[in-house]
Parts: structure tokens; sequence; C-alpha cells
């Protein structure tokens, strides 16, 4: 079972982190250790030569790792992303950006992940991202 919500976590990324929130994502599934986000298209995501830009498909593999530390922990904001490593695999066709992700280990202090990133009706990812959180000291573990 997930530790955060679906409402909770769009909230969190509407109030909390404004760019991102400011993209409009929509997530379609947490469940523990794994997130499905959507970014709908947008005119402006698209860079010279019709690609769904590059920051753009980050700023989704992020918030994708993001809702899946949080599925895991619940809703521990300072949690932040330590290294993220985007392989573009092919160009996105200006469609919604849909990216699954999934926990690969999590620690007391660190959390690593990977996000597949995909156009919509595409079956062939656009993109393979690596992710490591940082996960802050909580209070009722001694140090």
């Amino acid at each position: 079972m997930s530790q955060i919500s679906q409402q909770e976590f769009e909230q969190l990324a509407r109030e909390h982190v404004p760019f991102v929130g400011a993209l409009g994502i929509q997530v379609e599934k947490i469940e523990a250790g794994q997130a499905t986000i959507r970014l709908p298209y947008r005119d402006d995501f698209i860079r010279p030569g019709g690609s769904v830009a590059g920051p753009v498909q980050m700023a989704l593999a992020d918030m994708v790792m993001y809702a899946v530390v949080l599925s895991l922990i619940g809703r521990v904001e300072l949690a932040v992303t330590t290294n993220l490593t985007c392989n573009f695999l092919r160009r996105p066709r200006p469609a919604d950006l849909i990216g699954h992700g999934q926990i690969l280990k999590l620690g007391k202090r660190l959390a690593v992940g990977e996000v597949l990133l995909y156009s919509e009706g595409d079956p062939e990812p656009v993109a393979h991202v690596t992710c490591t959180y940082s996960i802050p000291p909580h209070p009722d573990i001694a140090r």
C-alpha cells in the first residue's frame, strides 16, 4: 500500500514544487514502490525539430521518482534528488508523455530507482532515467 495518495501527491506538486506543479502533471497510479504520471502535451514543450524538450522529459522523470520514493516513505518533502541520469533513446513525438517508475533499492538514507518515459500511444520508450534520492534523517532514528 502506498504511503501517499494520488491526490496528496498532486497537491504537494502544485503547492510545494511550483515549476513542476505548473506543468499540469496527472498522477495515474501510485503503489508501493511504483508510480505512473502523465504530462499533458503543450506546444511550449517543443524544441526545434519537433521534439519534446529534454528538460521537460527530465522534469517528468524526476517527479515520477519523487512519487515512487514518497510511496514508500510517506510525505517527506525534503527527500531530494542527488543524481539523475537520462538516456534519450528516441525523439518523443508531440503527445502526452507518460512516465513509469519503480524503486530499485530503498535504504535508510538513499533511494535508487528508474523511470521509463513514453509518448502516448507508442510502445517504445523515448527515455530511460535512473535517479538517486537522498532521504533526510527521521527524528525517531538515533544518530
